[in-house]
Order: C-alpha cells, then sequence, then structure tokens
C-alpha cells in the first residue's frame, strides 16, 4: 500500500516538475508550451538634437570633478537614456583613463562620437567645456576688476583654505587607487623628492615612471599591482591607415595652426604665445588629471613666467572648484589674469580674454584628436603588459606629483612668507614661523573636518569656509 501511495506520490511529483518546465522562463526557448522572453529591445538611437540637449545639460551641471561628471555622464546616457550599455560606458572610460587631457571631456567626446560620428564627438567636447569657460572668464573678469576691494579677498580667504583640504581629498583619493603595493609607494616618494627637491620637470617624471613601468610590466608586474590575464581580442578593424593619417593631418593643423599664426604675427616673446606654446607642450603631459599637472603650471606660472602671485593661483582653483565644467579650466584663469597683468602692448580688457581663449583652445582641442584617432584601435591598446605597467607606474608618481602640489599649496595659504634654502642641487621651501596666519589655519582645520568629518561634500564646504572667512574678516578678526 505504501509503495503504491509512494509510486502515485512520485508519478504527480514527475508531471509537476514536466508542467514546470514546460513553463521555464528560458531565453530562446522553443519547445511547445514554453514562454519565449526576449530580451528588452534597446531605445531607438537618438537624433542629434536630443543628443544636443543631453550634452548641454552635462556640461551646465557637471559640478563635482572628474568623478562627478563621471558619474553624471553613467546616469545621462546608460541609466536614464540607455543610449550606451554598461560595457561600451565601462570601455571607453578605460580608454579615456590612458589618454593625457581630462578625461571626462573626453568620455563625453567618446560617447558622441559612438552615437553620431565625430560631428556628435565635437558637440558633446564643446558643450562640456563652453558652459564652464563663460563662466571663468566672467569671473576671471570680476577678479581682475575687483581685487582692489576688500569684500573678494576676504571670500577667497575662506575659499583659499578650502581649496587646500579639497587638494588633500585628492591626494587621499588617488593614493588609494594607485598605491596597492609596496613598490608603488618608493615611485611615489621618488617623483615626491624629484620635484619638490631638485625641480624636475612634470614631464620627465612621467616619462621615467612610464619607462620604469614598461619595464616591470614585463619581467615583474607583481611589483606594480599589474593584474595579468588574457589579451582581449579586437572586435573590430580600425580604419585605415591613409584615413588614420588625413584625421592626423587636420587635427594638429586645427590645434597648432593658431599657435604657428601667433607666432608669426606676435613674435615668440609676446605672453600669448609663450602661453600657447607652454599650454600646447602641457596638454600632451596632463595624465594623472588636474591636480597633477597644477603643480607644474604652478611653479611655471609663478615662478618662471611669473604670470601670477601664489595667492592668484590658488585663487583661480577655489574659482574652477564652485564652477560647472572640468577643473582644468583652472588654466582660462591663469591665461586671463596673466596676460591681463603682463599685456605686453595690447590694452588688458583685450589681453586678457584673447590669453583665455587660446589657453582653453590649445588645452582641449587635442582631447578631440586623441579620441577620433585612438578610439577605433583602443581594442589594440588593452592587456599589454608592458603598457599595463607604464600606467600603473605613472599612476603612482602621480601620487608624489599631487603631494607636492598639497605642501605647495598648504605653504602659500597658511604662510605669508617663504624662504628658499639651498644645500648644494637641493632646493627647499621653508616658512617663515612668524607669518604665520592663524586665521587661515582655523579656516583650513574647518575646511578639513568639514570635509573628512561630517562628509559635507564638495561645493557645501567650499560655500561654508567662504562665507566663514568673510564673517571673521567683517568682525575685524
Amino acid at each position: 500500500m505504501r509503495a503504491a501511495a509512494g509510486a502515485a506520490t512520485g508519478r504527480a511529483a514527475a508531471r509537476r516538475c514536466r508542467a514546470r518546465s514546460a513553463l521555464a522562463i528560458e531565453p530562446g526557448a522553443t519547445f511547445p508550451g514554453a514562454i519565449v522572453l526576449h530580451p528588452p529591445s534597446p531605445p531607438p538611437r537618438p537624433t542629434i538634437s536630443e543628443a544636443t540637449r543631453v550634452w548641454l545639460e552635462l556640461g551646465l551641471l557637471g559640478f563635482g570633478g572628474p568623478a562627478g561628471q563621471i558619474a553624471l555622464t553613467h546616469r545621462l546616457v546608460v541609466d536614464e537614456k540607455r543610449w550606451l550599455s554598461e560595457a561600451q560606458f565601462l570601455h571607453a572610460l578605460n580608454f579615456c583613463m590612458l589618454l593625457p587631457g581630462p578625461e571626462a571631456q573626453q568620455l563625453a567626446i567618446y560617447a558622441g562620437w559612438l552615437l553620431h560620428g565625430w560631428r556628435g564627438g565635437l558637440i558633446a567636447g564643446t558643450l562640456f567645456v563652453l558652459p564652464g569657460f563663460l563662466v571663468i572668464v566672467a569671473l576671471s573678469a570680476v577678479y581682475v576688476a575687483f581685487a582692489d576691494t576688500t569684500w573678494l579677498p576676504t571670500l577667497f580667504l575662506g575659499l583659499q583654505a578650502a581649496v587646500l583640504a579639497i587638494v588633500l581629498e585628492a591626494l587621499l583619493r588617488v593614493a588609494r587607487r594607485a598605491l596597492r603595493a609596496p613598490f608603488p609607494y618608493l615611485v611615489a616618494a621618488a617623483a615626491f623628492v624629484a620635484i619638490w627637491f631638485f625641480r624636475v620637470p612634470f614631464p620627465l617624471i612621467v616619462l621615467g615612471a612610464a619607462l620604469l613601468g614598461a619595464g616591470l610590466g614585463r619581467v615583474a608586474p607583481a611589483l606594480l599591482a599589474v593584474e595579468q590575464g588574457p589579451r582581449p581580442v579586437p572586435v573590430g578593424i580600425g580604419p585605415s591607415l591613409g584615413a588614420t593619417l588625413r584625421r592626423a593631418g587636420l587635427g594638429l593643423t586645427l590645434w597648432l595652426g593658431p599657435v604657428l599664426l601667433l607666432w608669426l604675427a606676435l613674435g615668440s616673446g609676446h605672453v600669448l604665445t609663450r602661453m600657447a606654446l607652454f599650454f600646447s607642450k602641457m596638454a600632451v603631459v596632463t595624465f594623472g588629471g588636474a591636480y597633477a599637472v597644477l603643480a607644474w603650471v604652478a611653479q611655471a606660472a609663478v615662478q618662471d613666467f611669473a604670470w601670477l602671485a601664489p595667492g592668484q593661483m590658488v585663487d583661480g582653483l577655489a574659482l574652477a572648484e564652485t564652477t560647472p565644467g572640468p577643473l582644468i579650466l583652472v588654466l582660462t584663469f591663469v591665461g586671463f589674469v596673466g596676460a591681463w597683468q603682463t599685456s605686453d602692448g595690447l590694452a588688458p580688457w583685450l589681453a586678457g580674454p584673447a590669453a583665455a581663449l587660446v589657453v582653453t583652445w590649445v588645452t582641449f582641442a587635442p582631447c578631440f584628436l586623441w579620441i577620433f584617432l585612438g578610439a577605433p584601435y583602443v581594442e589594440r591598446l588593452r592587456g599589454r603588459p608592458a603598457l599595463d605597467g607604464a600606467l600603473a607606474a605613472i599612476t603612482a608618481a602621480v601620487v608624489g606629483v599631487i603631494l607636492n602640489l598639497a605642501l605647495w599649496f598648504a605653504l602659500h595659504v597658511v604662510f605669508a612668507q617663504l624662504a628658499e634654502r639651498h644645500l648644494g642641487p637641493l632646493r627647499m621651501l621653508v616658512p617663515v614661523w612668524s607669518s604665520l596666519d592663524p586665521l587661515v589655519l582655523a579656516l583650513t582645520l574647518l575646511a578639513l573636518a568639514a570635509l573628512f568629518g561630517t562628509r559635507l561634500g564638495m561645493i557645501r564646504t567650499l560655500l561654508l569656509c567662504g562665507l566663514a572667512g568673510a564673517g571673521l574678516r567683517a568682525s575685524g578678526l
């Protein structure tokens, strides 16, 4: 009896199992009774006008530095619009991280190029920068017009303290990502010693780190924590060599043609020509983001060319932190204020905007060239040990360069006077302790507490410290 009951129970269970199998939800199943579900079809490709509105929104709302801008791009084109898949987005981002220049803008160019070719890339990259450029130019004009009044320096007193805290936060963020093994700490320390004590130019530091990393990537990738894996197979074939050369020729002409015209019209010693040449060179070595290159720019603009005073460099970074667009737009401020103060025969109101336009052009024009030339071949660059090692070493060296920037800013913000000491080839900046500004030190501690303690965020920290500095100065402190 129990055996019969057990058999009946087994047959019933088998029938239920067959029924569930018949109703199994399996994509592509074709047997009778199956429920066939197909993956949701992607939304239709946007028109170029629809994409333009999104790129403009990205340019207007692109606060928060590269991290915030990349996150906003992901939310707009992957999460909300679903114009790109997650895999496409990450593939594009990884490629942009290899390139010199602002990776967030290059990511926008890449996304626009994927959607609408070179026209889409031009629109996306231009609108990513244009709103911030216009704001920076306007604020720079206000800065030079009202720098002698009392309210603007008091506002920037707190903003400078907040910028110092933001640079320290960027240092920690990059260090956590880059220093994953003992050897990268040595690379970072060597980069700091080279630029702080010996004033080795930033491009040479990048080149040395790249050569070291390329060698280690081949023979000892574990030293740099480089992960090894199978090399991905390219998914497509790039354009012909002839097409690539034509694009390179056109891009180089558009980028460097204005520089040649300035040199022919004004001479090699004019401030506009010198800025065009210097920032064109900088555009090809700005690995590691804006904070890394600012150390080099600050050293050149303040000490070598005397375009700005140390405090003005910090003021420019504070302006760039509070406006939309790439943080590297601080170079627009450097061009405007530097040319305004050293106009070389031009009226300041003409030299300032002209320099801002020239500096912005030679800084961002190469980004389009890198994407339009490199994107078709990007798969061929991935998974190569030498390249991975070079990038890991460069990223580690960038940590040392940002540490140099943080220390340079800290000394110039907190102390009114610095002395330079030399010991053979070594150079050291030593603070004059009697020039310590206790108010600035207090505001810096407030910024550190807001940014690291309460996690107030960058924009709110800048506003808090700016208002606190103005309030304390207004009270007579």
